[in-house]
């Protein structure tokens, strides 16, 4: 499984249903995994630019695409998600580049 990183910002639409209903939050999360096989590991409310972080595992990139697609298109949230990877991992691949 594959990590993401995905922040999230909320619509005006969005705002209204979260402040009327703030357990949809939990129903998202059930709809991703349900359908995309996507798994929140983390999920944070955080100020700023954005209204959420999520740390994600999926099983590659199509699915995260496919999943991010589906739940833009809804109009509630835009998201940004990027690939993440573990720092011990990464040591290991920069030092195999330099062997």
């Amino acid at each position: 499984m594959a990590t993401f990183v995905m922040l999230t910002t909320l619509t005006d639409e969005g705002a209204k249903t979260l402040k009327n209903k703030p357990a949809r939050i939990k129903e998202v999360d059930k709809e991703v995994m349900d359908k995309f096989g996507v798994k929140i590991i983390a999920q944070y409310a955080v100020m700023g630019p954005y209204d959420f972080v999520n740390i994600l595992e999926a099983p590659d990139n199509d699915t995260i695409v496919k999943m991010a697609i589906e739940l833009n298109s809804r109009g509630t949230i835009r998201t940004l998600t990027m690939p993440a990877i573990e720092i011990d991992r990464l040591i290991k691949d920069l030092e195999e580049l330099s062997k």
